[in-house]
């Protein structure tokens, strides 16, 4: 960096580190994967279908780039979100792109938004659901997920569980499942098997990062199963 560069000019080419480190697909979605909690290096290349060393080697260009951390495990390295800013930063990026480039917009529209043809639930409409006892939410997250963070009063049904948990649900009660964000098809194959078995039920509008992100309540560890 040349020393004749203005301290703007030199924060800026800092901000391009960190806007460098996350212009990769592999590593927007291992941070998406991380915003669900922490995970060692061999879950993420698992959850990601990546092997252990292209992991590592995007893990320590986030790492470079100030956007997660690491620890030791025993043997096993763990890395978490460095800041509990980073899914907002990342709902911006989905929102802009959405908006503004033609072929998010159609992936999204033919993909996503054909997948439900009812209006999502928002976060202020399932709190008010939770609290007058009219609804009952569900995460189908897998159950390390959910023990990482989940929205409190949520009942864990991952969704390879849900055709025998069907009877647990109330009929009388409107049922909104979320997952891991607003492409997550976790949560859209929860709702159609739902509605295919009589019951009345939507998705979040989005997954539990964004409601953590938006200082929203939260719960760990195990609680209903």
């Amino acid at each position: 960096m040349a020393k004749h560069e203005s301290p703007k000019k030199q924060l800026y080419t800092h901000f391009a580190r960190v806007s460098k480190a996350m212009a990769s697909p592999n590593r927007l979605e291992l941070l998406e994967t991380l915003a669900q909690g922490e995970r060692s290096v061999e879950k993420l290349a698992d959850t990601t279908g990546m092997s252990v060393a292209n992991t590592s080697h995007h893990l320590q260009v986030l790492r470079e780039g100030g956007l997660v951390r690491a620890r030791k495990e025993g043997v096993q390295v763990i890395y978490r979100l460095s800041d509990d800013g980073i899914p907002e930063l990342l709902a911006g990026l989905r929102s802009i792109a959405e908006r503004h480039v033609a072929e998010v917009e159609r992936i999204v529209r033919e993909h996503f938004a054909n997948e439900d043809d009812l209006k999502p639930v928002g976060h202020d409409e399932l709190l008010a659901l939770l609290d007058s006892g009219e609804g009952v939410v569900i995460d189908v997250r897998p159950e390390t997920e959910y023990e990482a963070g989940h929205i409190p009063g949520a009942v864990n049904v991952p969704l390879d569980a849900l055709p025998r948990r069907l009877a647990e649900l109330s009929r009388n009660k409107e049922v909104v499942a979320y997952c891991r964000g607003p492409y997550c098809m976790l949560a859209y194959e929860a709702v159609k098997q739902l509605r295919e078995h009589g019951l009345k039920a939507r998705r979040l509008v989005d997954g539990f990062p964004e409601w953590r992100a938006n200082h929203r309540p939260i719960a760990l560890g195990r609680k209903a199963k």
